[in-house]
């Protein structure tokens, strides 16, 4: 398993070495000694700080070429199942009137997602991670080569659905916006505390399933300010159209 991001060789035998995924993407599989006294262990934290330093480097570059063209990025990051695509559809459908959108898609596996938002009319791409839990700002620059996004357009980028790797990674977008559903319990701040930390922008979906769920709204805003006091929290139904216009209103000012 990756000490950077916890994802798992496919391999299973690759253990103790530095390799390159064929998406690109380069993970670190440390020795069993790795943890003990020793060089090692220096080693391996070494490592792992190069990864990310040099992702962050990239994303530097990204969040530089994004804002010479007046491009809005806005990294959209939840669980599978969520409700980030039904919420990217509908903004798209009745926003983008307003202002060009492209969209980045980012899965482990298919193009089901890029086919939903195709089928809106806008361009997309479609960035497939394999083994991968997550994008990073490598990827982001390729999508962004293949998406060629038009000066003064937003992009989103959905990044692949779970609530920790993605977190570690900038990608050099302007804003985080972390989406959860009222069916995953209200307890996932303090579970997945790196992720909310991480967001400008909490979207709690399909608020119009409140009645029928055990959420306690009054619990989850407590827990949210102990892990992320500024964060705005927006509570939609992306189905029902619940709150919908505070979202557009927070995309409009930004």
């Amino acid at each position: 398993m990756c000490t950077t991001c916890g994802c798992g060789d496919p391999s299973g035998t690759r253990v103790g070495v530095v390799h390159q995924h064929g998406d690109g993407e380069v993970h670190l599989h440390p020795h069993p000694e790795v943890g003990r006294p020793g060089d090692g262990a220096t080693r391996t934290v070494q490592i792992e700080h190069d990864i990310l330093g040099r992702n962050d480097a990239l994303a530097a570059a990204n969040r530089s070429w994004l804002a010479q063209r007046h491009i809005l990025a806005l990294n959209m990051m939840s669980s599978p199942g969520a409700g980030k695509t039904t919420l990217l559809e509908r903004t798209i459908r009745e926003m983008a009137h307003a202002r060009p959108v492209a969209v980045i898609e980012g899965d482990q596996e298919t193009d089901l997602d890029a086919a939903r938002i195709r089928a809106t009319g806008v361009p997309v791409v479609q960035i497939n991670t394999g083994a991968g839990c997550h994008l990073d700002a490598d990827m982001l620059r390729r999508g962004l080569e293949a998406l060629a996004p038009a000066d003064h357009s937003v992009v989103f980028v959905e990044n692949v659905g779970n609530l920790v790797c993605p977190a570690l990674f900038d990608l050099g977008e302007a804003h985080r916006v972390v989406i959860m559903s009222v069916t995953e319990g209200a307890d996932k701040p303090l579970k997945y505390p790196h992720m909310f930390a991480a967001a400008d922008v909490l979207v709690v979906n399909k608020i119009d399933l409140l009645p029928y769920v055990d959420f306690d709204v009054g619990a989850f805003h407590r827990d949210v300010a102990l892990v992320n006091p500024t964060a705005q929290v927006q509570h939609v139904s992306a189905t029902r159209g619940d709150g919908l216009d505070a979202w557009y209103a927070g995309l409009r000012a930004v």
